[in-house]
């Protein structure tokens, strides 16, 4: 075990306190299980994916992995079914957002799984504990992707700690390194959640034009707005400022049908079919065309990313650099004592 191993990582069945965040289609089989082998959690994002698919992306995690891991699903979509398969299939972990965890609690419970629930404020993270919730994921404003709340990470960790005490909490929003783990570890909660810097882990399905985007912007150019919200109606989310946004801001953010070059194709992924400005699919692989005006999903902590390296790499140098970290803390309190 490492130095790191919290009592959440004893219940979850993992090593170290690191989450990869489901990640929309980025998070492949291949990312969940090299982060589990790794000795964090894997997560995979499987609302919007056919039955099919589903089974064959389960089989693919088990094929690369015996450890834990994890599935989201959104509850602002029909998700009964995906749910009741993904409990047939013994996952043992069920992660939910932006809805009431209520509706799906005792279902997960019944089948012997975890439930895990992100929400954006400590009143939020109160009403998921008395549903029945197992995890709380407090997910601050800076993160990438879909945004459920509007108060930053680090007053935000501790207020739900505290509001949910002895309920276990993971931080997630503008962690991307050692120092982040360790901060958060020292507001007390129990593990990181980590998007941004998974997007860019080899095992990723992302584009290279996505990649290099993230690791070329500052932390100013990943904005929250409801620019990028085909599919997903009226949902904030965070992504990196490109011509699709800029005209959009421009034109003083308007609301569909009226935004600049609304309905124009803006690329064709592998399977031929088109997709659309202002849709809410990020750049894949195979994916041909305008890749730059698409949905950029990024966090704040995309100006601390700098590279591209294997999920196992990320997990070792982030559990160093805290361990680095915290030792820094406790050199600086003894020098102070002195």
């Amino acid at each position: 075990m490492s130095s790191l191993t919290t009592s959440l990582c004893r219940r979850l069945g993992i090593e170290v306190p690191i989450v990869q965040a489901p990640i929309g289609s980025a998070a492949s089989p291949e990312l969940v299980a090299a982060v589990c082998n790794a000795g964090g959690l894997g997560m995979l994002a499987l609302t919007w994916t056919p039955a099919e698919q589903m089974l064959a992306e389960l089989g693919r995690v088990r094929e690369l992995t015996n450890r834990p891991f994890g599935v989201n699903l959104v509850l602002d979509f029909p998700i009964a079914d995906g749910l009741a398969l993904c409990l047939d299939q013994d996952v043992p972990l069920i992660s939910t957002f932006w809805g009431d965890p209520g509706a799906v609690n005792a279902r997960i419970h019944a089948a012997g799984a975890k439930h895990l629930h992100t929400v954006g404020s400590a009143a939020e993270a109160r009403q998921a504990v008395e549903a029945g919730v197992d995890v709380i994921v407090a997910q601050g404003w800076e993160a990438g992707g879909h945004v459920c709340g509007q108060i930053a990470t680090l007053p935000l960790v501790p207020a739900v700690v505290d509001a949910v005490a002895p309920t276990p909490v993971i931080a997630a929003g503008g962690i991307a390194d050692g120092r982040g783990l360790a901060a958060v570890l020292a507001l007390g909660a129990t593990a990181a959640w980590m998007g941004t810097r998974f997007l860019v882990a080899e095992e990723a399905f992302t584009h290279g034009a996505y990649r290099r985007r993230v690791i070329e912007v500052s932390g100013e150019d990943a904005v929250h707005s409801l620019c990028f919200d085909g599919g997903w109606p009226r949902a904030a989310h965070r992504a990196i400022r490109n011509s699709t946004m800029a005209a959009w801001l421009a034109a003083g953010g308007p609301p569909a049908p009226n935004r600049p070059g609304e309905g124009d194709v803006l690329a064709i992924d592998a399977a031929g079919r088109e997709q659309l400005r202002y849709g809410d699919r990020m750049p894949l692989p195979g994916m041909t065309g305008d890749l730059e005006a698409m949905a950029l999903y990024a966090g704040q902590s995309a100006g601390l990313i700098h590279d591209v390296m294997p999920a196992a790499e990320i997990i070792r140098r982030t559990v160093a650099e805290a361990e680095a970290a915290l030792a820094v803390a406790r050199a600086h309190l003894q020098d102070s004592a002195q």
